[in-house]
């Protein structure tokens, strides 16, 4: 195949490796095309650890991001001032966006680095049950930040006052809503996930390098997928549709000062109305990266299946979690506040 044989004796032991190769490839146990490029070998070895930095990187700066914010909530609830109603839900966010990111960045970084059989059935499993509860919980959560200042955000009136001062009792609630709801909706997952080890071709099968998802072929299978999928087009419409409503009265506002002032320099914008920038940013982030990463899943399911792609998926999923935690702390101010006055109790 090389074209560097000259006899035909000396050909027969490549052509053994080769054919052997060719058979352990037909069982998943080998890559023979990389055996037969030492090139490509070479190539595939420094794309990995390429990608393998950048898994860790991603997970590693974002799991410290929301570590952060973790902390400094839980320090400032015990010792710092009275927070606000909506840092319940950032510090519910930072929690299950670091969930997210070690549940997938870790394994995936480790197969990237050529471990894909360190998970049994039960490892994978629970891995991605978890996972997917994580990244549901992250879409409920951003769909219940933007819902909260949309309300917040408001004309003070008499139909929205009442709201506006119940909203915020309604927040623990609703957490422990979203999980009770998540934890029931993706239990049925655990049946279909295995290691690779033991996966084999009677069904439809799904490779995640070192997991893999067998779907028996059914109406119902296609129906729970179908049905599944509902609420997180429902979030990200109630998250579209409460964006749209506070650029809407953010632009009113503006309209208003602007009249009011006339040409001269606007005052800097109240503490709402810079919270509500900073969860547009975030809700703006979360449904990008989330059509984008949507669109390349059903590619790689009803298209060309890729290693590489997978792993593409997997960063464009973990991306939103790894960044959100740094965009609040670069966007909010409140955040500032509670770390200086952390910063002045240490101090004394």
């Amino acid at each position: 195949r090389n074209g560097d044989c000259t006899e035909h004796g000396k050909c027969l032991p490549d052509l053994k490796k080769y054919l052997l190769l060719l058979f352990l490839n037909e069982y998943g146990l080998t890559d023979f095309d990389y055996y037969i490029s030492p090139i490509n070998k070479k190539r595939m070895i420094s794309n990995d650890m390429a990608l393998g930095l950048l898994f860790v990187s991603q997970t590693g700066f974002g799991a410290l991001g929301n570590s952060f914010l973790l902390g400094l909530y839980i320090i400032t609830f015990f010792i710092g001032p009275k927070l606000r109603p909506i840092d319940l839900l950032l510090t519910h966010l930072a929690f299950v966006n670091e969930l997210v990111l070690l549940l997938k960045g870790i394994p995936q970084t480790m197969a990237i680095f050529g471990l894909t059989n360190f998970l049994d059935d039960v490892g994978c499993k629970l891995l991605f049950y978890f996972h997917r509860v994580a990244r549901d919980l992250s879409l409920c959560t951003t769909c219940l930040l933007s819902g909260f200042q949309a309300i917040t955000l408001s004309p003070t009136t008499s139909q929205w006052v009442k709201l506006k001062a119940r909203a915020p009792k309604y927040l623990f609630p609703f957490c422990l809503l979203c999980w009770t709801f998540h934890l029931l909706a993706n239990w049925v997952i655990l049946a279909y996930f295995k290691s690779p080890k033991r996966s084999n071709n009677i069904t439809e099968s799904h490779d995640y390098i070192y997991c893999v998802a067998t779907f028996p072929v059914s109406f119902y299978i296609a129906l729970y997928v179908f049905i599944s999928a509902l609420p997180e087009f429902f979030c990200v419409g109630i998250m579209m549709g409460t964006s749209a409503y506070m650029i809407f009265i953010l632009y009113k506002h503006h309209q208003r000062v602007q009249y009011i002032h006339g040409n001269s320099l606007t005052p800097k914008g109240s503490p709402e109305s810079r919270a509500t920038h900073t969860i547009l940013l975030l809700v703006i982030m979360f449904v990008s990266f989330y059509s984008i990463n949507s669109l390349l899943g059903l590619y790689i399911h009803y298209g060309k299946y890729s290693s590489w792609l997978i792993h593409i998926s997997a960063f464009l999923a973990a991306c939103f979690p790894a960044c959100s935690s740094f965009v609040l702390m670069v966007s909010d101010s409140y955040i500032h506040k509670y770390y200086l006055g952390f910063w002045e109790k240490i101090m004394r």
